[in-house]
Order: structure tokens, then sequence, then C-alpha cells
């Protein structure tokens, strides 16, 4: 049976729910992969008499299907350090209230909860998102910063996400971290620390998303293979490597786009990602759930790059052997 294709809606949260629904229907979409943002998905109405039922009768209008929601925004802000201007833009008022940062995270963390809450009353196992970290301002390790203090961080992340996880556990729903730069698990050996960090129970998992792997030099499909039994859910996202020798990869806090980044996002297709291998990856560990497409393109209308993704990724997608290799030799 092939994989559903999904769009994620984060990038289409300033459009109306339902446009984002009829555009994604007819590109050829089997769902979408819902965020908790704009006028798409509000959590602390998870319990509200006809709320998740409006959601699913717009999916159900346009013949699509939700097998995941995501809340990037909140999530960011359960861990974060400092707490700013920057999250002032993301999370809304509910969340941010007076600014007080740990006022900001426990209200965060509360909507992390509600989230969980309104993925069983949508009938979806996975909630695809951030967690935000303590520690990712200390990423250069320059000027020296103590070993205590790095432990510190991963313990502040395991007391902030552990409470957070068991509502997800009472509702029978999983965490699907994005291995992202500015998060607790940005690179390999980070993924590794987080999932000890909370003694790699279940409720906790990965959303593989290629495009961060690519700038850092990760092997996007060996990763699939190492965290094969966490794999919760994956995001199509592509990155253009242009390193030049003046251009590198840490961005030069240059905005996207600009030719002298030394990379940036692309329409699925359009990059380096090795989509073919990653799928066979995928399919090799067992993976059917979504292909969510995350479009993120600043040179191009995601009117055109929405579809021609789906259609891209598509050609590297396909229904696996029924037929053992060593079977079909044994033939006489």
């Amino acid at each position: 049976m092939p994989r559903p294709y999904t769009l994620f809606t984060g990038q289409w949260a300033d459009l109306p729910f339902e446009e984002v629904a009829k555009l994604a229907s007819g590109w050829g979409y089997d769902g979408l992969e819902i965020a908790v943002s704009g006028d798409h998905l509000d959590a602390w109405r998870w319990d509200e008499p006809g709320y998740v039922e409006s959601k699913l009768a717009v999916l159900e209008k346009y013949n699509l299907k939700v097998w995941a929601i995501s809340n990037h925004l909140k999530g960011q802000a359960v861990c974060d350090d400092p707490i700013d201007f920057r999250h002032e833009a993301i999370v809304g008022a509910k969340v941010w209230g007076d600014g007080d940062p740990e006022g900001v995270r426990q209200r965060a963390a509360e909507e992390m909860k509600h989230t969980a809450r309104l993925a069983k009353a949508l009938g979806v196992d996975t909630v695809v998102g951030f967690t935000g970290s303590s520690i990712w301002q200390y990423v250069a390790m320059f000027p020296p910063v103590p070993e205590k203090v790095i432990d510190a961080g991963y313990q502040d992340f395991a007391d902030r996400w552990n409470p957070i996880l068991d509502v997800f556990d009472e509702c029978g729903v999983r965490f699907a971290h994005e291995v992202h730069p500015s998060e607790i698990a940005y690179d390999y050996w980070t993924t590794v620390r987080t999932l000890e960090a909370i003694g790699h129970r279940e409720a906790f998992g990965l959303n593989w998303d290629p495009s961060h792997f690519m700038w850092q030099g990760i092997d996007p499909v060996s990763f699939i293979w190492d965290f094969k039994d966490r794999i919760y859910h994956v995001d199509c996202k592509d990155t253009k490597l242009r390193p030049t020798g003046r251009n590198t990869v840490m961005g030069s806090h240059l905005p996207w786009g600009d030719p002298r980044r030394g990379w940036d996002f692309v329409s699925a297709g359009r990059g380096d990602v090795p989509w073919e291998s990653s799928f066979r990856a995928l399919t090799a560990i067992g993976y059917n759930g979504p292909i969510s497409v995350e479009w993120e393109d600043a040179g191009m209308d995601r009117l055109h790059g929405a579809p021609e993704a789906l259609a891209a990724l598509k050609k590297f997608d396909f229904p696996p052997s029924q037929t053992s290799f060593d079977a079909a030799f044994s033939q006489d």
C-alpha cells in the first residue's frame, strides 16, 4: 500500500484552513499535517463542543485525512533560554501573557499537553514539533562552557518534557521531535544524548526532516537506519548547498534566498537531499506513515512549488518488491 502524502500547513497559516484544504486536495494530496497555528488548529479548544468535528468536516469535504498534527512554535518555548522578542512573535497572546520567561515556558508546556489531547480527539497518534533548548546558546562552546552546564541543560529538558510526555502516554499519542538547530537535539550525537536524557521512553521519537541534516553534514540515510525505532514521522524539505569559500554553512546572518548564503531551503527535488536512497531506507525500516511536504523556498511561489514538490517526491517513492531477490533467482 503506498504511503499517504500530506501537506504541512505551518507555512500556510496566513490562509484560512478551508482554503488550504481546498488547495491541497486540488493538487492531489491525500491529507494535511495540520499546524496548531492561525485558524488551522487551536489546542486550547480541544474539548470545546463541535470544534474537532468542524475541522474533520472540512477534511471530509475535500476528501482529505489527517495522520499527524504539529505544534512547533509553542514547543520551542518550553525549554528556551532566553525567552525574548522572538518568542513573542510566534507563541501567541495566550502563551506570551505578561512575557515573564518562566510563565511563558509553563504556558507553552500546558499547550503541548493540550495538543496531545487535541490529537487524540482528532483520532491522530502523532504530534510533530520542537522542544526548545536552554543550552543552544552555547553551541560554539566559546567562551568555554563547563560540562556541568551542558549536563544541566539536558536535565532541564527531561524535567520539563517528562510531565508533557506523561499526558502523551495517557492519550496514546507520540511526540515526534524535529531534529533541528536551536533544539535540544539538533544533530546526530545530541539526538543520542536527548533520548538518553528521558530514558528512551517510547512517547518521544523523531520527525525525520533531511533539510536540516544536509547543511550540517549529517548523512540523512544513515540517520534513518540508526534511529529506525524512533522515526515516527517524515517531513520533506530540501536544501541546496553552495559553499564558495565566502559563502558558509553559518549563514552570515543573511536572509533566506540571499545568494551570499552557503545554503538555502528549496522546493523538494531541487536540492541535494538523496531522496531515492532515503525512501529506500524508510521502506527498509518499515515506515508506512505519511510523507509530509513542508514546503519552503524563498525564490519560488508556493502555489507553484507545493504541487511540484508532491510530483517530484513521488518519482522517488515506489512500492517495494513483493518477491525476495534470492527467491527470484532460485526458480528453474
